[in-house]
């Protein structure tokens, strides 16, 4: 699945009541932190959606460039990935990945070639 998360503290949440309208998709949510979230899921929606936000993106472009390249290669190829493609897949996954906050379960290079049933 891929996925967009836009965040807000929930006392100033009507721009994103305002992006999800323009937009006209995404699922706005208060969470117990006091932050609210507006979700946009889908391949097509987050991929069409990063295209259009790319030339104003600042602080994330490297994750941005690379979630698009997964995406269309995901869209094009749909379940029919060959070997090169998954390499590919995991080449953004792991810039992706490297742009994160998240400090625990990141996963290897190895790791992703052991989910998808490679040999590195």
């Amino acid at each position: 699945m891929a996925t967009i998360c836009f965040y807000q503290d929930s006392r100033h949440e009507a721009p994103l009541e305002w992006i999800r309208n323009v937009l006209g998709i995404g699922y706005l949510s208060r969470r117990n932190d006091g932050m609210s979230e507006l979700r946009i899921n889908g391949f097509k929606q987050v991929r069409d959606i990063l295209k259009n936000l790319s030339p104003y993106i600042k602080f994330k472009k490297e994750q941005a460039t690379a979630m698009s390249v997964a995406l269309d290669l995901l869209l094009v190829r749909g379940k029919n990935l060959d070997q090169a493609d998954l390499v590919q897949l995991i080449d953004c996954l792991l810039k992706i990945q490297k742009h994160n906050y998240v400090t625990k379960k990141k996963k290897s290079l190895n790791d992703f070639y052991a989910i998808l049933g490679l040999t590195p």
